[in-house]
């Protein structure tokens, strides 16, 4: 005859404990691990600092002692004339079509960037502050410029710090639409009132005409009000040559004041 030898009295007790429970009893679980990511805190101390050569065109009849002001044009140049040489930054630009005794009416300030660096915001903002507080400049007339990759130099600093210009005018340049987004969100008013004049050539072999054109689309869609694009239809990519010796690109200029 077989015989069921005794449960052990742990089993025994576990089996009465869930004879006892009633249906719906919940069971406890173990609280949850804690997520992956913590909060950590990283803090470093920097200084900089950065020596800008740059040439200076004062128009004529400038008189720093007198009470007039004079409007101020930063003209930002292409890749090929970075380095050391500062005559470089005379190849191309505004002041290649202006002579010595023609009524120019800006201060013209070209600044040059080192051998393989391109534009950054940080020393151009420190250079504008210094020719505000050096030389007479009308601070609502001050206008900013480039041609290649100083057109997207235009584009980075004239979306990043529209309220610094009344107008900028990028020449076959590009930009990145963040630029716009952030742009019309944290400095709107400012954005939708700078004003906006691009250039560029239809046959460009070096920056396509399409990185112009997505800058030009991407303010008009957001809302700017005074955004102007110009395509030479036969230019490559010296579409700078034919911009700068026009006189209506500078009468456009005096028009727009910073308020």
């Amino acid at each position: 005859m077989l015989y069921m030898q005794n449960p052990t009295p742990s089993l025994a007790a576990a089996a009465l404990l869930l004879m006892a429970a009633p249906a719906s009893a919940q069971v406890v679980t173990s609280p949850a691990p804690p997520p992956a990511q913590t909060v950590q805190q990283f803090h470093f101390t920097t200084t900089a600092s950065a020596t800008v050569n740059y040439l200076l065109y004062l128009p004529k009849g400038y008189d720093a002692k007198a009470d007039r002001r004079w409007p101020l044009i930063l003209f930002l140049h292409g890749a090929g004339e970075r380095g050391t040489n500062i005559w470089k930054v005379a190849t191309h630009g505004p002041l290649k079509h202006v002579t010595a005794d023609t009524d120019f009416p800006f201060i013209v300030i070209s600044p040059q960037c080192p051998e393989k660096q391109v534009w950054t915001k940080e020393p151009l903002l420190a250079l504008l502050d210094d020719a505000a507080a050096k030389y007479a400049v009308d601070t609502r007339r001050v206008y900013l410029t480039g041609l290649s990759m100083g057109g997207y130099g235009t584009w980075a600093l004239g979306l990043a710090y529209p309220e610094k210009f009344a107008a900028i005018v990028p020449i076959c340049g590009g930009g990145q639409m963040i630029g716009v987004i952030l742009g019309s969100r944290d400095k709107g008013p400012a954005l939708m009132s700078l004003g906006v004049w691009a250039f560029h050539g239809a046959k460009d072999n070096v920056v396509p005409l399409a990185e112009s054109q997505r800058m030009v689309d991407a303010l008009r869609k957001a809302g700017a009000q005074d955004v102007k694009f110009t395509v030479y239809p036969e230019a490559q990519h010296n579409s700078w040559t034919e911009t700068y010796k026009n006189p209506a690109l500078y009468e456009w200029l005096l028009k727009h004041e910073r308020r």
